[in-house]
């Protein structure tokens, strides 16, 4: 069934398909705080162990080429439904994984099915909310994704400690089959956007490629996954190497990134239509960089609550401004375009992870949160003086 931009969606289905983010979020840094764990129980390094995040992310990059053209021939709410429930699979591999090449494994799976859910869902808000309605409506389904990843690290801490780190995946397996099956009940119901015709994969790729916008949108996407998240992956680790915390402590401050989200969230409307997108991502590069320098500061576990706070309002002031053109950047092949963006985004986080991890081995953690803490203020004005320059595009 076809429908309109402009036909606005009721707000239960806005909370679901934040439910169904909160359930594919969860999965994102649920193992941030179980590193030095994974690194005793399978004998490898810290480094080593965080190539569970690489391949989580690499394959969740990766697959956004397939969902977008997919979404867009079959519906994009269909596919991310039937999506979330296969996401029970790759989890299950991991809690019954017997080494860690069977970890990466599932880990590879997991990210690979759930790379459907969050950028679907944000294209079929653009299916079917005005352009000036939708960066606030994008800030109500953003709740599921900022809760989900605060939760994941908080999930991971927790079982860490107690029952052990293969139970976030039972955990996980469970929350996937409740929502995809809440989501399936409602197909009859949700209205659809679909192209008819056969399937297209490289031809909307490469409509999206040759508008210069999308080109400048997916570059910085790219820079940004890599620098936030290369560095806030191995926060809890530093954490427990420098504070002497639990995993549950160190995931529970952490976490307070979806605290420091959800200030943006709550203060959306009036931060865009006061400041606009240039200087809220001017300020959104400066106050990642104060995150990381909160956290080298160290000496007391009030500054890392603090680096929690700063990481994800930092985050998000750059972030939304970027989700919030990407799907608008193509609106033809409004799908692939947004799950091009995600696959940028988490391509950038695998190459930012690997990359860390291959820094961490050799000099040591400081260094990944130094190295974010000086790029992330250039990557910010970047950004701004491109949206300051930035003409229409047809």
């Amino acid at each position: 069934m076809a429908n309109h931009v402009g036909a606005l969606p009721t707000q239960r289905i806005i909370w679901l398909l934040a439910a169904a983010a909160f359930s594919s979020t969860s999965a994102f840094r649920v193992l941030d705080p179980a590193l030095p764990q994974l690194s005793h129980t399978f004998d490898i390094s810290t480094g080593q162990a965080a190539s569970v995040i690489t391949w989580f992310m690499f394959s969740y990059g990766v697959l956004q080429f397939f969902y977008g053209p997919i979404g867009d021939r079959f519906g994009k709410f269909r596919t991310l439904a039937f999506a979330t429930l296969a996401c029970a699979l790759g989890n299950l591999l991991v809690a019954a994984a017997p080494s860690f090449e069977w970890v990466l494994a599932g880990r590879a799976l997991s990210g690979a099915t759930a790379a459907a859910i969050v950028p679907l869902s944000m294209a079929w808000i653009g299916d079917h909310v005005a352009y000036e309605d939708r960066q606030v409506t994008l800030a109500q389904f953003m709740t599921g994704t900022i809760l989900g990843t605060s939760a994941g690290l908080v999930i991971g801490g927790v079982f860490t400690d107690t029952l052990g780190w293969r139970w976030s995946f039972v955990f996980l397996a469970a929350t996937y089959l409740v929502v995809g099956v809440w989501l399936l009940q409602q197909l009859k119901i949700v209205p659809e956007t679909q192209s008819p015709g056969r399937l297209r994969i490289v031809g909307p790729i490469i409509s999206v490629f040759k508008l210069p916008w999308a080109r400048i949108v997916l570059a910085v996407v790219l820079a940004e996954g890599a620098l936030v998240f290369g560095g806030l992956s191995f926060a809890p680790a530093y954490l427990q190497q420098t504070l002497q915390m639990s995993s549950t402590q160190a995931g529970l401050l952490t976490g307070l990134f979806g605290a420091g989200a959800l200030i943006y969230v709550v203060n959306a409307r009036r931060l865009v239509s006061r400041f606009g997108e240039v200087k809220l991502t001017f300020a959104g590069g400066w106050v990642l960089a104060l995150c990381y320098v909160c956290y080298l500061l160290g000496w007391h576990w009030l500054l890392a609550a603090v680096a929690g706070l700063l990481s994800g309002l930092g985050y998000y002031l750059l972030h939304a401004v970027l989700q919030t053109n990407a799907t608008q950047m193509a609106p033809q092949v409004r799908g692939t375009a947004v799950s091009l963006f995600a696959c940028f985004l988490f391509l950038g986080q695998a190459l930012g992870v690997a990359a860390g991890g291959l820094v961490v081995d050799a000099v040591g953690i400081v260094w990944v949160l130094i190295g974010a803490a000086l790029a992330l203020p250039f990557l910010g004005m970047a950004f701004s003086y491109a949206l300051a320059t930035k003409r229409p595009q047809a």
